[in-house]
């Protein structure tokens, strides 16, 4: 592919630096050997006497566990059970595991609206941290990573990385059962923004659809992120979308303790620029989250790769869409993995040529074995099958041959008001192209209190401003939608257009999101008043405004920057880099990628 050819050139120089790095790390063997005495003899205290033995003389690989187990995320809460269930399957294929250490969890579902989301992105360097101390004690030879929610696998894929020379392999727990149809969810969060229903008949309705362990079964961060991992060749085929607590489920996570002990390719050997674009192409064709237009970049920088956005828009132009998956349309996440699910996907893509079948997976070489699917056979053992070659459910997920959409709908838009990416997808046609005067609101309780007050039954651009990483750590603005939806559907022509983040649940609203540079770097949605024309224009790509803001002063509000554990992420909003570099503060993996 064109695209790949060109991150391969652009990132000659550091990925040959990074390949050096790791290659020099793997090449004497498990560096515990290297280890002191009374080093050795801390890392192996609390083994029993038989892993003593086996890790002090070499002879067995040493597996760590780096888990994202909390009890308070539903899609986390499975892990409580998974290292005696990967510590077993490891000592029966010749190894020991330890858990080597833990990774914060939040839950942007908990926080969305409240002071704890301004800590979310930056959550995601913060587990690459906590995954780099984890595999810090030189005493592994293989990883196994826990971790399934928006900001957790990005960081636990940005950890590992650090240490490419280790064959690591993650880990999903699956989805939880379907509660309510998101379409209804959805419809209740309208009559409750319009005031039709009270807080108890939604708060119901909210019970029954997160109603159980597993993750939420809407298409957002934490699936696609599920998704991608798979198409990436860091999961075992199929592994994604099997529900937690379940034979099946079991016996994946079995297999993945024995992959990691029997070895697999190095995940910094795996993740090059034809597997990235893999896990991109297979986010495009399913309409997956937004926040993957930064994860994606900083993971490719933490492999020494320079993925930008114009790659994406590049590729979405040629991806089809090949699913319906809420919030781009009806089903949940359990309904497309009934219908075929990603092995379908995969099979798909590659016979379009669309994804490069030429590359290593932890299940071997090719991605060619992602197009089974696992089951458990007569004994109950754990085996892998052609997956169908038609969807069992057209509504939820088709062929290339007939795709919902001809491209997969990301969009990249730039003009006066900066750079910022749309996911159209579930964007009707008639609203892709929205130009209206601007509100502008520097806080989203602004905006809401606004609409409360009834002042913005109207053609708007809603502009929600300092919401960047550098403002106040780049919050998901979810609580938008259902006001936002229902200005939309009594006949008003709407757009947002944020420095913030949505996540892809901006669902049927034309969103330009991670706008940059951000108004709290003196961008220019600082210098925007209300009132100024704002042309949204996803069919050309262009996002303006009618007016020459140059020659207006920015403006800049005071932010709280304390309460919620806020005054410990001072020097993260000080040193985080643009959304388009994958806002992160690592600026030693892409020096080039801060802000000036």
């Amino acid at each position: 592919m064109e695209v790949t050819a060109r991150i391969a050139a652009r990132s000659a120089s550091s990925r040959s630096a990074y390949l050096d790095r790791i290659r020099a790390a793997g090449q004497n063997g498990p560096a515990r050997g290297d280890l002191g005495c009374a080093n050795l003899a801390h890392g192996l205290a609390a083994c029993g006497a038989d892993e003593k033995l086996h890790l002090k003389a070499a002879v067995r690989r040493n597996v760590a566990i780096v888990s994202s187990y909390n009890d308070m995320l539903s899609a986390h809460q499975p892990y409580e059970r998974y290292p005696s269930i990967l510590k077993k399957a490891v000592l029966q294929a010749g190894g020991v595991a330890q858990v080597a250490g833990g990774v914060p969890a939040m839950c942007d579902g908990i926080t969305q609206g409240r002071a704890g989301m301004e800590l979310s992105l930056f959550s995601r360097d913060v587990v690459a941290m906590s995954t780099a101390i984890a595999l810090s004690h030189d005493m592994f030879d293989g990883a196994l990573m826990l971790g399934v929610c928006d900001k957790i696998v990005p960081g636990l894929l940005i950890g590992a990385l650090s240490f490419g020379h280790l064959p690591t392999v993650f880990v999903p727990a699956g989805p939880m059962p379907s509660g309510i149809p998101n379409g209804e969810k959805s419809r209740t969060r309208q009559r409750f923004a319009a005031g039709e229903i009270g807080r108890d008949a939604l708060l119901d309705a909210e019970l029954a659809s997160y109603h159980s362990p597993g993750t939420c079964t809407f298409y957002g961060t934490a699936n696609s992120n599920q998704l991608v991992v798979e198409a990436m060749g860091l999961h075992l085929p199929g592994s994604s979308f099997v529900n937690p607590g379940t034979e099946l489920r079991r016996a994946l996570t079995n297999h993945a303790g024995r992959v990691a002990t029997q070895g697999c390719a190095p995940i910094g050997e795996i993740v090059d620029e034809r597997t990235l674009v893999n896990g991109v192409v297979a986010l495009l064709a399913t309409g997956g989250s937004t926040n993957h237009t930064m994860h994606l970049v900083a993971i490719a920088a933490a492999a020494g790769l320079n993925l930008t956005w114009d790659d994406f828009a590049d590729l979405s132009a040629v991806t089809p869409l090949l699913t319906r998956i809420y919030p781009n349309g009806a089903a949940d996440i359990n309904q497309f993995h009934a219908a075929g699910g990603v092995p379908f996907v995969i099979g798909e893509l590659l016979d379009a040529g669309l994804m490069h079948p030429d590359v290593e997976t932890i299940a071997g070489f090719g991605l060619g074995r992602y197009r089974d699917e696992p089951y458990l056979d007569e004994r109950d053992e754990l085996c892998w099958r052609p997956a169908p070659q038609t969807s069992r459910d057209d509504s939820v997920l088709r062929p290339v041959s007939d795709a919902f959409a001809p491209d997969g709908g990301i969009r990249v838009l730039d003009g006066g008001l900066g750079r910022a990416v749309m996911k159209v997808s579930s964007v009707a046609p008639e609203h892709r192209v929205v130009t209206a005067p601007a509100r502008v609101f520097d806080d989203q309780g602004d905006f809401l209190a606004a609409f409360d007050r009834g002042e913005l039954y109207s053609d708007i651009v809603a502009v929600i401003r300092h919401q960047g990483p550098r403002a106040n750590g780049m919050p998901e603005l979810h609580k938008l939608t259902p006001a936002l939806g229902l200005l939309m559907d009594r006949g008003h022509r709407v757009a947002l257009v944020t420095d913030g983040r949505m996540s892809g649940a901006s669902g049927k609203i034309p969103a330009a999101l991670h706008c940059t540079p951000e108004a709290a770097a003196g961008g220019p949605l600082s210098r925007l008043r209300d009132g100024d024309v704002v042309r949204v224009d996803s069919e050309t790509g262009r996002l303006d405004v009618d007016v020459d803001l140059s020659e207006r002063e920015p403006w800049i509000p005071e932010h709280a920057t304390h309460g919620t554990g806020r005054e410990l992420f001072a020097a993260f909003r000080e040193r985080v880099g643009r959304p388009d570099a994958g806002a992160s503060v690592f600026s030693e993996i892409a020096p080039s990628r801060i802000y000036a």
